[in-house]
């Protein structure tokens, strides 16, 4: 897929304000902002995947670090932050649980202060979103939410990447279909998809919605775009006329315990041939991983219209795209 020839003074020129920012939520980003980031992750990814000559490549993070706080484990945050940080030439620090226990043995206030002596940018993956809102508030460097129970934006970010990529830079009108649970994966696409002009429909069990207040924001970003938002308890309804299915786990990290109810109240929710016949011809579907049975069939999962390692790549080329716009160095 072609784009528009955007150099990359131009693209720095969209981002400027967000340097020395914070990274909550997708919905704190303008339009601009929104495609800035995308339009830098496109030209890093043209950039840095020529491995022919390494070493005369921009390193522009070069004596730069940042923190990871990892509260929850995850493969793609983790390989896709460390590398890519390494690929801009600076460091990455990895904090697992058993290295910081954010409020336990040190309040978040006192852990931001410090972290934020040592580090240019702090990257956390927490259970509370209050936690990461806490460790913003009080840190002098900028701080990338990497995933709460309320957002996930570095989510979204490779979302609609890999959806440019397949279907073009303009995704306004396209309609983009949610099956399964209204948690922080679908905030964030949602808020994305809607500042982008891309219709939402949404199709949760009952009990499963997503957080009113998120999906109110929502309609009012489709009210400027122009696109329109559904919710339905019924998923066939969702994906009828839809050019993206998209779903996500339906038992989260934490909700073990749930695993057996959940399952249940999720019945036909699974996306399979029988689903996506509803949708439009040509019609992709994403995942963000990792990926069981019930949520999606391996007939889906591994078909053409399958795109979830392609996204589960461009996690990497979004998340240098963030760091780099933070700190106001994109060479």
């Amino acid at each position: 897929m072609s784009f528009p020839s955007k150099s990359i003074s131009a693209i720095r020129g969209t981002l400027s304000t967000l340097k020395g920012k914070d990274l909550m939520t997708i919905g704190q980003l303008s339009k601009t902002e929104l495609e800035g980031l995308l339009d830098l992750s496109r030209y890093f990814k043209k950039l840095y995947s020529d491995k022919s000559n390494v070493q005369s490549l921009p390193r522009p993070l070069t004596g730069h670090s940042m923190s990871m706080i990892f509260q929850k484990r995850s493969t793609r945050t983790r390989v896709s932050t460390e590398t890519g940080m390494a690929m801009l030439g600076g460091h990455a620090l990895f904090l697992g649980p058993s290295d910081i226990q954010l409020g336990v043995n040190e309040s978040m206030r006192d852990t931001a202060n410090v972290l934020s002596r040592f580090n240019d940018i702090i990257l956390a993956r927490v259970y509370a979103h209050a936690d990461v809102v806490e460790l913003a508030e009080y840190s002098n460097v900028p701080v990338i939410n990497a995933l709460s129970d309320l957002h996930h934006p570095l989510q979204t970010l490779a979302d609609l990447m890999t959806l440019q990529e397949h279907f073009g830079a303009d995704l306004t009108g396209r309609t983009l279909a949610w099956v399964g649970d209204g948690n922080n994966v679908l905030h964030d696409l949602m808020l994305g998809s809607a500042i982008l002009g891309i219709n939402v429909h949404i199709a949760t069990p009952s009990g499963y919605e997503p957080n009113p207040d998120i999906l109110e924001q929502t309609k009012t970003f489709a009210a400027g775009s122009g696109s329109s938002v559904l919710t339905t308890t019924v998923a066939a309804e969702a994906v009828k006329g839809a050019d993206i299915v998209v779903t996500d786990t339906w038992v989260s990290m934490g909700q073990e315990e749930e695993y057996r109810k959940r399952v249940a109240d999720f019945e036909g929710y699974q996306v399979n041939s029988t689903l996506m016949q509803h949708a439009n011809p040509g019609a992709v579907f994403l995942h963000c991983l990792p990926r069981h049975k019930e949520e999606v069939d391996d007939e889906v999962f591994y078909s053409d219209k399958s795109l979830v390692f392609p996204e589960a790549e461009n996690r990497m080329w979004t998340v240098m795209a963030t760091m780099a716009a933070q700190l106001g160095k994109m060479e």
